[in-house]
């Protein structure tokens, strides 16, 4: 028997492919989160008002997503319902997040993957492909600064942003702030649009060039959007059948009931299922599950791609647009939700620390996160964090096979195999950080 690693780049965390091969033929292929950390035991004996200050540190790029899924699991517990302006601030800052992920995950993870190359500096040698691809990468670097702005001004701070509190938020967003990031947006939503249909037309090129848009068997979907104007700040999951339908809908109290979960030997991130079937969270999810984002650009984008790919889709590769797409639509929202005076009003309320069990639930951009806090005396007793990459660790599988059954074969081993496989894994763009917390 011979044994395949591939190590992984260009991923949030450490993570590997292992495959068994035997006789040209695959047996296995494992994705193994390698790193360990233990978060789930560090907090408990914290007080629990500190958590929304400490959850965040589980990784510097899902930050936001957790500090706001803390303060909601909190909340719930505590009996407090904030105020409808600090919803609209958490919407906004949750979209500045996913700005900031999805311009990272297309144009420095995945790009270089569409023109067979190392990284986005290495896409051409010839001197005016350089000075092209600079170009893309300044842009691209540009796009993803809107986020990581839009974070800073919505949370706080970009890392670690501190401005969702028990009851509501910090404060308004002022409204100068707001005008000057609203002429940011309007200056970078057209730059976005033309990266991302230069994207692809890249990645059409590459579907043609390997023959396959990847794993295209029909999935079972998981996310908490809304079929229309998709919102993050969610209070609700939904189970989208292989066929389109969605099957269920439920609160994140309901969890453990409808999904199971499994913890492997040979990694420290589990897995989840749907009444034994594969999951898949993430940006086809949502997109899957959206009916109309209810704004033009997005709208036009998703309807190109209906055309093109059907719906639901299910190839992997997909994936990747269906980000772009959300990285228009997240621009377009958010140009939205900051016309609006956000300045004044109530923020918060106050609460009354209690005991019991809450629950927390937020979409990142890698699928719903759920904060699960049970607070005994004032201070946390456990906590669970059911992160989005887990629902997808049996399709990522599920796809490595797929990918090994097309390059290995008894006369040898394709060596196209090694550059599949990130393929892969970067299409579902795992956070390693998080899933083994």
């Amino acid at each position: 028997m011979t044994t395949l690693t591939f190590p992984l780049s260009r991923i949030e965390g450490h993570a590997r492919v292992v495959m068994e091969v035997e006789n040209g033929k695959l047996l296995t292929a494992q994705f193994q989160a390698v790193e360990l950390r233990g978060f789930r035991n560090f907090v408990v004996g914290t007080p629990a008002e500190q958590m929304p200050v400490i959850v965040p540190r589980i990784c510097g790029v899902c930050s936001t997503a957790h500090h706001v899924a803390s303060v909601k699991a909190l909340e719930n517990v505590f009996g407090v319902t904030p105020p409808p302006l600090a919803n609209t601030i958490r919407e906004v800052l949750l979209l500045g997040q996913l700005i900031q992920n999805q311009a990272t995950s297309l144009f420095i993870f995945t790009m270089p993957d569409r023109v067979d190359a190392e990284s986005l500096f290495h896409m051409d040698e010839s001197e005016a492909s350089r000075k092209a691809q600079f170009s893309i990468a300044q842009k691209a670097l540009r796009v993803r600064k809107v986020g990581t702005d839009l974070i800073t001004l919505a949370g706080g701070q970009f890392i670690h942003p501190i401005k969702a509190h028990i009851g509501g938020v910090s404060g308004g967003i002022p409204r100068e702030a707001a005008e000057q990031m609203l002429k940011e947006l309007d200056e970078m939503l057209p730059v976005a649009c033309e990266l991302f249909n230069t994207y692809w037309d890249m990645s059409m090129v590459m579907g043609k060039r390997i023959g396959s848009w990847g794993d295209d068997e029909p999935t079972y979907y998981i996310s908490s959007t809304t079929s229309v104007k998709p919102k993050l700040n969610s209070g609700h999951l939904r189970i989208l059948s292989p066929d389109g339908e969605e099957k269920e809908h439920f609160t994140p109290e309901e969890f453990e009931q409808r999904i199971e979960f499994e913890q492997t030997d040979y990694s420290y991130a589990g897995k989840t299922s749907y009444q034994g079937q594969i999951l898949r969270a993430n940006s086809l999810a949502r997109i899957n599950i959206t009916s109309s984002f209810a704004t033009p650009i997005a709208d036009g984008y998703l309807q190109r791609f209906r055309n093109n790919f059907g719906s639901p889709a299910h190839a992997i590769m997909l994936f990747d647009l269906c980000r772009g797409i959300e990285l228009v639509y997240a621009m377009e929202r958010t140009i939205e939700l900051l016309s609006e005076d956000l300045s004044s009003g109530e923020t918060v309320v106050g609460y009354q620390v209690k005991d019991g069990i809450g629950y927390g639930l937020v979409e990142a951009p890698r699928g719903p996160l759920i904060h699960r806090y049970v607070v005994e005396n004032g201070v946390i007793a456990d906590a669970q964090f059911v992160i989005p990459t887990v629902h997808n660790m049996r399709a990522i599988e599920r796809a490595l096979m797929v990918a090994g059954n097309r390059y290995i074969h008894p006369e040898g081993i394709n060596l196209e195999l090694e550059k599949a496989v990130g393929r892969v894994v970067r299409a579902f763009d795992p956070c390693i950080s998080c899933a083994t917390q």
